[in-house]
């Protein structure tokens, strides 16, 4: 199943931020704008677009979660395998999803408070 929504949500995710379907979307609202004379700019004719675009935006919320939490998963591990392979490495970094924000806060001031020009890996 998970296999399937994956499929699913890279095929969407790609026709979705092509620039054929915002022309798309443009279109569908631009003719929703223009029939608004023909329904006499009725609740029902509000209620369209609305409803339309509820039901859109609701179901982009879970394919963009499901496609973020992707990429990022993909880009952790890319980088935890970039610190394994580097000689002099802290490898506990790999691990910083698991840390607690106080370790995260005490990390982020060691980071800051090193001099490039003492560390190999940031000249």
């Amino acid at each position: 199943m998970n296999d399937l929504f994956h499929k699913f949500s890279v095929r969407c995710s790609n026709a979705v931020g092509s620039s054929w379907s915002f022309i798309l979307a443009v279109g569908v609202v631009a003719a929703w704008a223009v029939t608004g004379p023909l329904f006499g700019y009725s609740d029902t004719w509000q209620l369209m677009i609305n409803t339309g675009t509820t039901i859109i935006t609701f179901l982009m919320v879970f394919l963009i979660q499901h496609t973020q939490n992707r990429d990022s998963q993909c880009m952790q591990l890319k980088l935890d395998e970039l610190i394994r392979a580097l000689d002099g490495a802290r490898t506990k970094l790999v691990n910083l999803d698991s840390l607690s924000e106080e370790d995260l806060k005490q990390l982020r001031e060691e980071f800051k408070n090193l001099d490039p020009r003492e560390n190999k890996y940031l000249s």
